[in-house]
């Protein structure tokens, strides 16, 4: 069953410890779920054929009130299935809490949300890539998100849950990295026409990899403000390419020459003034020139408190 389920980039095809949390844990339900479930699944046809009309020595009592044994055991299998299930599900809420840091030492990713494509930011590395996230293998990863349009949902299905993302707001989401490959995340949250096509690779590699792709960068275009204003228009990566004058072929990675980029984003909606259409990303009005983002001193990014 899980077998068919499973499609590339599933948590039901894990490629990291996260993921594979999730699917023991879905299995684990699952079973235990059947203790109650099974019994009634199988009994209910077993029945039918038992007193079927034609069945002659099937025993018909209609006065049969009831059997005490069989009442305890029909109600107290599915009380207990249900305490056992509420204790575990409790436990394991917490145990895969994504606000829940899982090493002192991690990479530390900026993620912004954008139509109809993502934005990372590697502030510790001073890069930036569209619609593709780079992690090394076995090392603790930290998504901090945010959007510069309307709310999104990250979700990296094979490595770890889903997070939502809010303008002026930002989230978290930790995970580990599997070994080296592929798979992908994507947004969840129907945002517009090209919503369907909001997807990233995740590439995890060796350390020495990581650190090799970080250094290519550094010769990179440069993503400053200016730039920036295009990427935020509201378009898929392939018309985003286009309008950057770059091969629909190419990946778009970035120095990152403005390292409060993200700051400043967030600082957008913190100035105390409503933001008109034509400075809003994702709005049909919205123009890059008419777009500036506020200086770095002056933002209040307001983070979401989870409990």
């Amino acid at each position: 069953m899980f077998h068919l389920l499973a499609t590339a980039g599933n948590y039901l095809e894990p490629v990291g410890p996260i993921a594979g949390t999730e699917r023991a844990h879905l299995i684990k339900v699952i079973w235990v779920s059947m203790i109650a479930i099974g019994p009634a699944l199988l009994a209910t046809p077993l029945i039918l054929w038992r007193y079927r009309r034609s069945n002659a020595r099937a025993a018909y009592t209609p006065k049969w009130e009831g059997n005490r044994l069989l009442e305890i055991i029909m109600w107290g299998v599915p009380i207990a299935v249900v305490t056992w299930l509420s204790l575990h599900i409790w436990k394991s809420t917490h145990q895969l809490d994504p606000y829940r840091p899982l090493a002192e030492e991690a990479i530390t990713v900026q993620v912004v949300g954008l139509d109809w494509k993502w934005l990372f930011l590697y502030p510790d590395q001073g890069v930036a890539l569209v619609d593709e996230l780079i992690v090394p293998e076995g090392q603790a990863v930290h998504l901090i998100l945010t959007t510069d349009t309307v709310m999104q949902s990250l979700q990296i299905p094979a490595l770890a849950g889903q997070m939502y993302a809010m303008p002026g707001m930002t989230t978290h989401q930790w995970f580990f990295a599997g070994l080296p490959g592929e798979t992908r995340g994507f947004n969840a949250q129907f945002t517009g026409l090209g919503f369907s096509k909001q997807e990233f690779v995740v590439k995890t590699v060796t350390q020495a990899g990581f650190e090799e792709a970080m250094a290519s960068m550094q010769s990179a275009p440069p993503l400053d403000e200016a730039t920036y204003s295009k990427l935020a228009e509201r378009g898929t990566p392939t018309e985003t390419k286009l309008a950057l004058g770059i091969s629909t072929d190419a990946t778009l990675r970035f120095r990152l020459a403005e390292p409060q980029l993200f700051a400043r984003v967030l600082g957008r909606y913190h100035t105390g003034q409503p933001l008109a259409s034509e400075a809003q990303p994702g709005s049909a009005d919205y123009r890059a020139e008419a777009a500036a983002l506020p200086a770095a001193m002056n933002t209040m990014p307001m983070h979401h408190h989870h409990d």
